[in-house]
């Protein structure tokens, strides 16, 4: 059982794991026991995650999911099979934990104020007469 929150976890029935062959260090080792791990995760179908977490989980892992929404995580950052397992469990429920924090309200534009309109037009004002003194005299000064 993978522990997302203190009220949503995933059974150990809804992943599915295949062990392959990884690339990388590990010399022979790594041409002889299949130690990468890739976890199968059917975030559509599963009936431990409401829907809306689903959905979310499906936008935060849309590169890792299929179109049928199965999430697959590949993981063989390590040389041992047990590890990569934890690991691949570990994104997983990481994904999870921020698919099931709720979104941010939506921002609400707000507008600059009268006061700070006429702040900005004051200084570009002043800003404009500093560069116009600037230029050449005229044939009258």
């Amino acid at each position: 059982m993978i522990t997302v929150t203190d009220a949503l976890a995933i059974p150990e029935e809804e992943l599915a794991e295949r062990f392959i062959l990884a690339g990388g260090p590990g010399g022979q080792n790594v041409n002889k026991v299949a130690t990468a791990v890739e976890l199968r995760f059917d975030a559509r179908r599963s009936p431990s995650l409401p829907p809306r977490v689903a959905a979310r989980l499906l936008a935060l892992a849309s590169h890792l999911a299929s179109n049928d929404g199965v999430i697959v995580i590949k993981a063989s950052r390590f040389r041992t099979r047990e590890r990569n397992r934890a690991d691949a469990r570990e994104r997983l429920a990481a994904l999870a934990r921020a698919a099931a924090e709720p979104p941010p309200p939506p921002r609400r534009p707000t507008r600059p104020t009268r006061a700070s309109r006429i702040r900005r037009l004051d200084a570009k004002t002043r800003r404009s007469r500093i560069k116009a003194g600037r230029g050449r005299p005229s044939a009258d000064d």
